[in-house]
């Protein structure tokens, strides 16, 4: 007897010193940098294709993506932006945009979990994976192309010439919100044309307007009757063809009376501020305004409170003008916008960080007109890297789309 259990000792010992550490300890996944923790259902290593598997509520929670689940198909609907992937329990293949594309492992239900094949979704989903083996740890850095971009159209006229041209290039940019600038004269059917087709690709349209004269408590009829035409409009035609938000860029320290007394300019701009907080009230229409990075130096006047904070109060997203072409070092995209981040992560609300490519005259730091686009790309990416840190970080807008569509 004693022999025998000696036996199986050695034996369990001898396959022990062959089982590969990914089975011995816990897998751990980290995105960006940061560690997740997983709450019920652990990542483990299929020992058939010897891929890493996720509780699918990763993909969601983590990736930025949203998840469906058909219980009678067994089938799992993963979107992300334009992004569509449908898998099969059991099946080691998937459709990805509607193409056949078959890999190693296959999504399977685990302990009453739909667990999923981790590069397979992330790489697809255009985030690079990196294997530590001598951490037991998977890494794993979204990449820009996956992150909403939004951009400025001012001349609305162009959507009377060819739109699915202006569509295509904002699909091939990845753009996922079109900022478009509201003229009235322009008949409603070509905003409805234009946005019936944005939104068949993913893209959400937020109607624009705003000059720095709109600080001036005398232009609140102006900003009414703006809110009122798109509420009218909106009211006329479908869900498919609504503007899904007003995007708001007044600017006021543009004004010769920013620099006397600033002061004064503030009191007016932030009443025309809670008006335009009354009017949108229970619309159902997503508020953004366009700030410069340095407005958490403004503080309200009469109280030490930032500027910037005070307007995420009001809105759902603020887009900061991180005009710099250059994504490290003092002065660059990422030391500028994260003062806002963080005020915005404490509210709990988003900012879009935005650089510039039309010709400045303010440096040849301000803009990426004279780069190529990889270069920007590139920056991009970096500051990325380093900005996914902020809960409030809610990607990149690029002003504007006809110098965007000339950049080398």
């Amino acid at each position: 007897m004693r022999k025998l259990v000696l036996c199986m000792l050695a034996i369990m010992l001898s396959l022990a010193a062959f089982t590969p550490a990914a089975y011995a300890s816990e897998i751990r996944v980290s995105v960006n940098g940061r560690d997740v923790q997983f709450p019920d259902e652990q990542p483990y290593v299929d020992q058939r294709s010897n891929h890493t598997m996720v509780p699918l509520t990763f993909v969601s929670g983590k990736l930025g993506a949203t998840t469906k689940w058909d219980g009678k198909l067994k089938q799992i609907t993963i979107s992300h932006n334009r992004d569509t992937i449908i898998l099969v329990i059991g099946d080691n293949h998937a459709l990805v945009n509607g193409k056949r594309v078959d890999f190693e492992g296959a999504a399977v239900l685990k302990n009453g979990r739909t667990m999923v094949p981790l590069r397979f979704i992330s790489e697809t989903l255009h985030a690079i994976v990196d294997w530590q083996p001598a951490r037991n740890l998977v890494s794993i850095t979204t990449s820009v192309a996956s992150v909403p971009k939004g951009t400025w159209i001012w001349d609305s006229y162009i959507l009377k010439q060819d739109q699915d041209k202006i569509i295509n290039f904002a699909r091939m940019k990845g753009v996922t919100s079109v900022y478009l600038q509201v003229d009235t004269d322009i008949d409603p059917t070509i905003y409805e044309s234009f946005i019936r087709k944005a939104k068949s690709e993913g893209i959400q349209v937020e109607a624009l307007e705003g000059r720095p004269e709109w600080a001036y408590k005398s232009m609140q009829k102006d900003i009414q009757k703006f809110i009122a035409w798109v509420k009218t409009y909106n009211s006329s035609v479908g869900p498919e063809a609504r503007f899904t938000g007003l995007h708001f860029d007044i600017e006021p320290y543009a004004l010769s009376e920013w620099t006397k007394d600033n002061k004064t300019i503030l009191a007016s701009w932030m009443d025309n501020v809670r008006l335009i907080e009354k009017e949108t009230n229970g619309s159902g229409l997503k508020i953004t305004m366009d700030v410069p990075f340095w407005l958490n130096k403004i503080k309200v006047p009469g109280k030490d409170y930032s500027m910037s904070a005070w307007l995420l109060e009001k809105f759902d997203c603020l887009v900061i003008m991180n005009y710099r072409n250059h994504a490290l070092g003092n002065d660059g995209i990422i030391e500028n916008a994260q003062a806002i981040l963080r005020e915005a992560s404490t509210l709990k609300k988003q900012v879009v960080v935005a650089v510039e490519t039309a010709k400045s005259t303010e440096g040849p730091q301000v803009s990426f007109y004279s780069m190529s686009s990889e270069g920007m790309e590139k920056e991009l990416q970096s500051a990325h890297n380093q900005l996914t840190r902020y809960a409030s970080y809610a990607g990149f807008a690029i002003h504007e789309f006809k110098s965007w569509q000339d950049i080398k």
